[in-house]
């Protein structure tokens, strides 16, 4: 009778949520550690040696699999740690009642757990029985990694090329797999197949014959077709998906992966009516693959969770996911950026935060990967990148190299970012082609930016930069103060008043304007060079937000749990909506017919 959240922190850039587990899992809440940056996770693992009096011997770079092993050993100082606050938590004395009632008011009101805990205390206080039933009913929430699967250059030693296995998402992985963690794998970004085939080489990935695996695999995907085509890949070589992460595609922080106008709320709807034909179709294929590679057999048919996340900002939208759509856990990203006690942000950028109105949130070119990415305006990463640009010396010295992956000036690859890249690319291109100057100078180095907010925030050292990238999602215009950790959870408990801005839009209008918006720029960038491609991906954009909006009607009217004024308003920001995409359908007529 372990205690139960319905709701998950996801990754967020690369150091805001780097130590996030040592700070919330002795609470039974799930986080996940991003995997990107092995020197970042190096510092933090000194660090946190220090502060709890551990041995610490550096992992330096003068070993060909010094990644995957700075990797191993950070997960497993953040899971020893993280199991030794839970086991003080758990060792209850009269001091701790204090605290331990806290952590049960953070518990969704109606859970059991919390329900027999409070009949102990208000029964009986005695100490020793306390302690013991904790111990039996507390565990730790789980500490998740993060692997964005494109995200995989390749790698040298003493100048020579080293084999696939050590790529920086492979390394990762391995580094993951050789920790002492029980947990998840979340791969983003699509597949890999090379990286999904690696898998099969450790055993924790498996399943016994009850049907329990180690590390389970967790993919972020953006619609079904994704998600079926993955999970059949992976079964076929006896890998079974745990879970699948739908992330909304434009409504979420850091890198966006738009659909083709698929909106969040019919893609929910389509994993909770398809669910079990999901889990029949990769079950068939997975048995074959564990016969194929002489694996346990589960005795039955094993479970999956469908989880979803971007842009939910309070319980109402939070329960719709829950009842409605039965998904197992909702992920709570950008509103936690403001919970010190939650996250890793540095105070100017907190502050950056706090402030930002929907016109400082915006999507924007910058990643070097090409993938639209979610900014923060004026950001110091941004304002840096301008004034090297003003001193006519654009671009980053790419210390770390992460991204390193044209090959057009370097065989071992060069980053868009790099000062390297844009000298060169700026030579080729006349001055007076202001658009693609822009293009290339807008380029900024996240691998950098990313994880100087910890370097900054822990005094880590910051010979790489200290200027900050962040990545929110839109749904941080909404929220405008620093929180507290139990306060946050009251609010997606719906426990306390609304503690977002009362004009937030519902998270599934949010996104529909994201969209169209998105598809008025799209059209804009594609008029003076028009073509039979974009006509039908046009097409089919705006005939996928068409059918989104009859949906939502529907959804609406069907629901009709809110008050009249507030329907009222969902229903004409949804004719509102209609009326933009109208005109943007005109506009699409007419550049069809120029082709013709």
């Amino acid at each position: 009778m372990n205690a139960k959240h319905s709701f998950h922190i996801p990754v967020m850039g690369v150091a805001f949520t780097a130590d996030t587990p040592l700070k919330v899992a002795k609470y039974g809440i799930d986080s996940v550690i991003a995997l990107a940056d092995d020197f970042l996770l190096e510092r933090l693992r000194k660090m946190y040696s220090s502060e709890y009096n551990l041995e610490y011997t550096e992992i330096k770079k003068d070993t060909k699999d010094y990644r995957a092993n700075r990797i191993t050993s950070y997960l497993n100082l953040i899971n020893k740690l993280s199991k030794k606050k839970l086991d003080e938590l758990t060792s209850a004395t009269e001091d701790k009642i204090d605290e331990l009632k806290n952590y049960f008011s953070m518990l969704p009101d109606g859970e059991q757990l919390k329900k027999e805990f409070l009949k102990k205390v208000n029964k009986t206080f005695n100490i020793d029985e306390i302690s013991s039933w904790l111990k039996e009913n507390l565990s730790l929430g789980s500490i998740d990694v993060n692997i964005m699967t494109k995200v995989d250059k390749e790698n040298y030693y003493k100048n020579e090329k080293l084999p696939s296995q050590y790529n920086d998402a492979h390394a990762a992985l391995r580094g993951y797999a050789n920790s002492d963690l029980a947990s998840s794998v979340v791969f983003s970004a699509g597949m890999n197949p090379r990286l999904y085939s690696y898998i099969s080489q450790f055993n924790d990935f498996f399943p016994s014959t009850n049907g329990y695996i180690k590390k389970k695999i967790v993919l972020k995907v953006s619609d079904y077709r994704s998600a079926i085509i993955q999970g059949k890949f992976l079964a076929k070589k006896g890998l079974w998906v745990s879970e699948y992460r739908i992330e909304s595609g434009l409504n979420c922080g850091g890198h966006a992966f738009a659909t083709e106008g698929m909106l969040l709320g019919p893609i929910l709807d389509e994993f909770k009516n398809k669910k079990a034909a999901l889990i029949d179709e990769t079950f068939s294929l997975l048995i074959n693959g564990l016969k194929a590679n002489s694996k346990i057999i589960p005795s039955k048919k094993l479970p999956i969770k469908i989880t979803v996340q971007g842009g939910v900002g309070n319980n109402e939208e939070h329960k719709l996911l829950l009842d409605h759509y039965n998904v197992d856990s909702v992920g709570w990203g950008t509103p936690f950026l403001l919970v010190p006690e939650a996250t890793t942000v540095d105070e100017a950028t907190l502050k950056q935060l706090i402030e930002a109105k929907e016109k400082d949130l915006y999507l924007s070119n910058i990643s070097p990967l090409g993938v639209p990415f979610n900014n923060l305006r004026n950001s110091s990463k941004d304002v840096e990148k301008m004034q090297k640009v003003n001193l006519g010396k654009p671009g980053s010295s790419c210390p770390k190299r992460f991204l390193a992956f044209s090959n057009e000036y370097s065989d071992r690859g060069v980053c868009t970012a790099s000062r390297l890249y844009q000298k060169n690319k700026l030579k080729e291109i006349p001055e007076n082609d202001i658009d693609a100057v822009n293009n290339i100078i807008d380029k900024a180095c996240i691998c950098v930016g990313l994880t100087a907010s910890a370097n900054v925030k822990y005094n880590l050292g910051t010979k790489d930069g200290s200027a900050i990238s962040i990545c929110p999602g839109p749904n941080m215009a909404y929220f405008s103060k620093v929180e507290k950790f139990a306060d946050m959870i009251s609010h997606v408990y719906g426990k306390i008043p609304n503690i977002s801005r009362i004009d937030r839009p519902h998270f599934f209008i949010k996104e529909l304007k994201l969209y169209i918006d998105y598809l008025s720029n799209k059209i804009d960038e594609a008029k003076n060079d028009w073509n039979k491609k974009n006509e039908k991906y046009f097409s089919k954009f705006i005939s996928n937000l068409n059918d989104g909006i009859v949906y939502y009607e529907e959804l609406f009217s069907e629901l009709n749990n809110n008050s009249k004024d507030k329907m009222a308003s969902i229903f004409q920001l949804l004719k509102k909506e209609r009326n933009k995409l109208r005109q943007i359908e005109i506009l699409n007529d007419k550049n069809i017919l120029s082709v013709v």
